[in-house]
């Protein structure tokens, strides 16, 4: 990429968060205070002090790994939407096995919970897979959709299958002290964030150094070029959608593990880790690095929604009002980047002349 490509990428990231602060300084001021003296709090007690750093860092593990799981597919080309799933159904089967397996000890448990996650993970996207490499079913429409039914089904095995009867509310049973993960240097970060942090050291190296970072970034720019190169395309689109399925049930393990315990209808925090992953990828221009500071950058905003509202009278909303600014202008620029309107103007196309031909 030539040095005005990459300005360009810069400017592209840069613009949607500029744009993000600037309409969220507009409602600080409304709200009766200095929008740089609130920002000014937000960074230095999420970034620079030490325990705001801790809580950031706790923050941002499952959004380095959602944003992976997310960024590793649009590179191939493939628009998994699904990674919410695999989270959601991470989570609950680990809440359920960390309950039941509470007996062994945490050296053993909390590696087979995380390979539970990983597992349930690739489960839950293998069929969306299977259809987008064997019978070219839109990927994005499938998982989209996906992520409705495992809602529907999470809440219902949370409710009526695993409910803990001696709660007032939906709610598993509280994993085993066993399966949790250790606090460290007295503050909310856990092992769970290194865990994320050997992740994105391992993509950072398949993209860069390895056969399959090639091949993704073939399969993203070229089907037909990637098929005349050798490269089984069907079988790398289903190893791809694993991957990405894998780190989304990573995710939800370690989040469960981490900071939820028990399954509840919040689990995944609102709108969800799954789809904060997607901001997260797009802010990070789908690159492992850009990710891992964009989680960084959005867990510093969350945890931020607190400290404004405890050392100004801004209201913790405001935050919200933020991150849906970036997820308008991001949205905009991601529609743009892969023509999307383009691809549903094809399918409307697709689908009326299927109806005259019956018709």
């Amino acid at each position: 990429m030539d040095r005005d490509g990459r300005i360009m990428k810069v400017l592209n990231v840069l613009l949607p968060v500029f744009l993000a602060l600037l309409f969220g300084a507009v409602f600080i001021a409304i709200a009766g205070e200095n929008p740089l003296t609130t920002y000014a709090t937000l960074v230095q007690r999420s970034l620079f002090d030490f325990r705001g750093l801790m809580q950031t860092l706790h923050f941002a593990a499952p959004l380095i790994l959602t944003g992976l799981a997310i960024g590793i597919s649009f590179k191939a080309g493939l628009f998994n939407l699904g990674v919410e799933a695999c989270l959601l159904m991470s989570g609950l089967f680990v809440a359920v096995l960390g309950f039941r397996l509470g007996h062994l000890p945490s050296p053993v448990l909390i590696p087979l919970l995380l390979g539970a996650g990983i597992l349930v993970g690739i489960l839950t996207i293998i069929i969306p897979a299977l259809l987008k490499a064997f019978f070219n079913v839109s990927e994005l429409v499938v998982t989209l959709l996906m992520n409705y039914a495992v809602i529907l089904l999470v809440m219902y095995l949370a409710t009526y299958v695993f409910r803990d009867p001696s709660r007032g509310y939906i709610s598993t049973h509280v994993i085993s002290s066993n399966a949790i993960f250790s606090r460290l240097f007295g503050t909310r970060l856990t092992l769970f964030f290194f865990v994320a942090l050997a992740v994105f050291v391992l993509a950072f190296v398949i993209y860069k150094y390895m056969r399959l970072g090639y091949e993704m970034n073939a399969l993203g720019k070229n089907l037909q070029f990637s098929e005349a190169v050798g490269i089984n395309v069907r079988w790398k689109i289903v190893t791809i959608m694993s991957i990405s399925g894998a780190l989304g049930g990573l995710a939800g393990a370690g989040w469960m593990m981490s900071h939820a315990y028990a399954y509840t209808p919040w689990f995944s925090t609102n709108p969800g880790l799954g789809w904060e992953g997607l901001l997260i990828s797009l802010l990070g221009s789908e690159s492992p690095l850009g990710i891992l500071i964009a989680a960084i950058f959005y867990g510093a905003l969350k945890y931020g929604g607190y400290t404004i509202a405890r050392y100004t009278s801004v209201p913790s909303e405001i935050i919200g009002v933020i991150q849906a600014f970036l997820i308008l202008f991001l949205s905009i620029q991601f529609i743009r980047r892969h023509r999307l309107l383009d691809r549903f103007k094809g399918w409307f196309k697709t689908d009326k002349s299927h109806t005259e031909e019956g018709a």
